[in-house]
């Protein structure tokens, strides 16, 4: 609609001042044609707006003009509570702030948008975390805040994933991510591009004197969709040819399931095979033993003998169990080579290399 249009660029350029008619385009999603006749449509309604030409040209409001709009449509009334976060703001340290801040709009709102954003609240309530992911001992994270507003490096040893496991690392960070209820911040170590690292995973850290400042055209938001895309891109690297019992492709979820449904040829003794993605010989051992019997890996053939060695050793165990009854053993039999294996993965790559 035209009205919010011109709402959305009022607002924009209070709050960031200047900005070109391609940036104002981009917000809406619109033509910068439609800007020009938004733009237009402001100075005729005695809105306090120019515009400058030449490189470092654009449209600005007056020094000093603030707009008293106050109004909410009920949609608007309706996000602004459901996108309250508690647990992420009092991770944070602004849990208060953040409580203070909906009293106070949802006091100035009419009465009939607080109907509505009080059956928001009392209908949606947001939990990100999974339900087998218990929430991560975060200590650091509101000083990793402080220092992310405040541009202040930082010095912290961090667990990483592989040897030396504790390294020491000077920071300069850009940003914070909460993903899946996990924290992120990304940082510089220096030289090179930013990196990720899990905030939960700093094992000490101090907070210096040393201001930076990030690459002007640093974009947080692009940035964790490009680490995603990349994280999804290394994740379907491998692949393993597989065959699966009746029944056990509707078993499988998200991406190795559509694969196996997009790739899967029925045999005729009723079992299906297909060409399943895997981030690793590691990650498939652990997803695939999930099946049981009801799935057969033939290639890689490292992760066929993987698997292989994981079940003689289970197998083992449990023969050696059945053989005395009633008695629980501490481990694999002592002539037994092969233990059975288990290894877990993070719902993201233990970034901060």
């Amino acid at each position: 609609m035209k009205s919010r249009r011109l709402v959305s660029i009022l607002l924009l350029l209070q709050t960031r001042g200047r900005l070109t008619a391609a940036q104002l385009a981009a917000e809406p999603e619109v033509s910068v044609r439609t800007v020009y006749r938004d733009v237009d449509a402001l100075h005729t309604a005695g809105i306090p707006l120019y515009g400058d030409a030449g490189h470092a040209g654009g449209y600005r409001l007056v020094d000093g003009y603030r707009t008293r709009l106050t109004g909410l449509t009920t949609e608007e009334a309706e996000a602004l509570f459901l996108a309250g976060a508690p647990g992420p703001a009092a991770d944070l340290g602004v849990g208060p702030v953040l409580a203070a801040a909906q009293l106070k709009v949802r006091a100035a709102l009419p009465a009939a948008l607080r109907v509505h954003a009080d059956r928001i609240s009392g209908r949606f309530h947001l939990d990100a975390p999974g339900w087998y992911a218990e929430g991560e001992a975060t200590e650091h994270l509101p000083a990793v805040a402080s220092a992310v507003w405040e541009r202040r490096a930082l010095r912290i040893v961090y667990r990483r994933w592989r040897e030396p496991t504790d390294v020491k690392r000077t920071l300069q960070p850009y940003g914070l991510v909460l993903k899946a209820g996990r924290w992120y911040v990304v940082a510089s170590a220096g030289s090179g591009p930013p990196r990720t690292y899990r905030v939960d995973q700093i094992l000490e850290l101090h907070t210096t004197e040393d201001e930076f400042t990030a690459p002007p055209d640093f974009d947080l938001a692009a940035y964790w969709r490009a680490y995603q895309e990349d994280f999804h891109r290394r994740l379907r690297s491998g692949e393993a040819v597989v065959r699966l019992a009746p029944g056990a492709v509707d078993r499988l979820t998200g991406a190795t399931g559509e694969a196996a449904r997009a790739t899967g040829r029925t045999e005729d003794d009723g079992w299906v095979r297909a060409v399943l993605p895997m981030e690793s010989i590691e990650h498939a051992h652990d997803e695939f033993l999930r099946l049981g019997t009801a799935i057969e890996v033939l290639r890689p053939t490292e992760l066929r003998r993987r698997i292989a060695a994981t079940a003689k050793g289970l197998a083992e165990l449990y023969s050696a169990a059945t053989a005395s009854p009633g008695k629980l053993t501490d481990g694999p039999p002592a002539n037994s080579s092969t233990a059975p294996t288990s290894t877990s993965t993070a719902p993201l790559p233990t970034p901060g290399r």
